[in-house]
């Protein structure tokens, strides 16, 4: 049986917000910093060179349009430590007679 991984976005508010999303650099530099090994803010603020706060800001605006997957652990010390990681692999749009096509390739766990 083939598990289909990719989806094509056929609401228009939703294709509206998923392509504002994508159009703002720091979103884009947080989803490839996490798209293959899941990271905390911290990391992908240094690795990025990202004020931590706006990362901060960006993984929650991800995370309410399901981009990316949280996951946590409280450390010896009681400390929380989130990791994010990328829902998607990669967005195919094509953009002809005046509509838009979105089309997103998941990423694997």
């Amino acid at each position: 049986m083939q598990i289909l991984n990719q989806l094509k976005i056929e609401e228009p508010e939703r294709k509206e917000s998923f392509l504002e999303i994508l159009s703002d650099k720091y979103c884009r530099a947080i989803l490839e910093a996490i798209m293959d090994t899941p990271k905390s803010a911290i990391e992908v603020s240094r690795e990025k060179n990202i004020p931590l706060s706006t990362v901060y800001r960006r993984i929650q605006q991800l995370h309410d349009s399901k981009m990316i997957r949280t996951s946590g652990v409280i450390t010896d010390e009681g400390k929380r430590l989130f990791l994010y990681k990328s829902k998607i692999k990669a967005v195919n749009t094509s953009f002809s007679d005046g509509k838009i096509d979105v089309d997103v390739v998941f990423n694997k766990n």
